[in-house]
This record gives structure tokens, sequence and C-alpha cells, in this order.
């Protein structure tokens, strides 16, 4: 790892993102696992970030100098602006190595959640749902 390299770290169910400040610690969204809505973009310990998970290097084909980047992650230290759809942790890791906000998180799931929407929705249409009625001694009526 080095200063302004993009880091994460998996917690139960997500990944976890940071800049690496290249002095040990780690620019990043920190707050209560069930309240980011009170996180903090924070500096703070790079083994605070891991809580004892393995930190691997996010790559990237371009991306701007470890300068620019950390320059970047600074001038938000403070910001209390967390919003899972549009302003985690991966946003703000992304927007500084890069300038642009994204996260492969929230598309993964948002892309999940509308596959399977198409698929009920075919479902449905080629199988229409029926109720199934059942008398007191749960026997299939019909």
């Amino acid at each position: 790892m080095a200063r302004g390299d993009h880091i994460r770290v998996a917690r139960r169910g997500y990944w976890h993102h940071g800049i690496d400040c290249g002095d040990g610690a780690v620019i990043h969204y920190a707050g209560e696992q069930l309240e980011k809505k009170n996180a903090v973009l924070r500096r703070t310990p790079l083994d605070l970030f891991a809580r004892e998970g393995n930190v691997e290097v996010v790559s990237y084909r371009s991306c701007d100098e470890p300068e620019i980047v950390i320059a970047r992650a600074e001038s938000r230290l403070g910001e209390a602006s967390y919003r899972l759809i549009c302003n985690n942790c991966e946003h703000f890791a992304r927007w500084c190595k890069t300038g642009r906000s994204a996260s492969r998180q929230v598309q993964h799931t948002v892309t999940t959640i509308a596959g399977l929407a198409v698929i009920v929705g075919v479902a449905l249409v080629y199988r229409p749902f029926r109720p199934v009625a059942y008398d007191l001694g749960r026997r299939l009526i019909g």
C-alpha cells in the first residue's frame, strides 16, 4: 500500500473503503456499523479502519496522482454527509482517486434487484399467481 491508494476491507456483507494517507492512517467514513447515517469523514489509524480484516488495494487503469488524491480526501475531512445510495465510503474513495463519484457495490445491488424484478415479472406473465387454498387440516383443496 502507498500514499493515495484506494483501499478496502471486507465487512459483513459489504466492502468498506478509504484512502491510504501513506503514514499509517486512512481517511474514510467512520461511524458505528448500524449508525452510518452519523458517519463522519475522519483520519484514523489503519488498524482501526481494518478491524483485523485483510486490507486490499483497489486498482485503477487511470487515476490522479497521490498528491491530488490526498488533497481531495483532506478537503472533505469532518464531512458528515454519508448516504448509502449516493455518497458512501466507496463513492468518496473513487472520487478522491478520479474526481468522479461512483459505487460499484450500489451499481451491482441495483442491477441485481432490477434483474430479480424482471424475473418475477416474467414468471407472473407466464405463470400467473394462483392462490392455493388449504382446509384447516392443511390439505390442499382443488
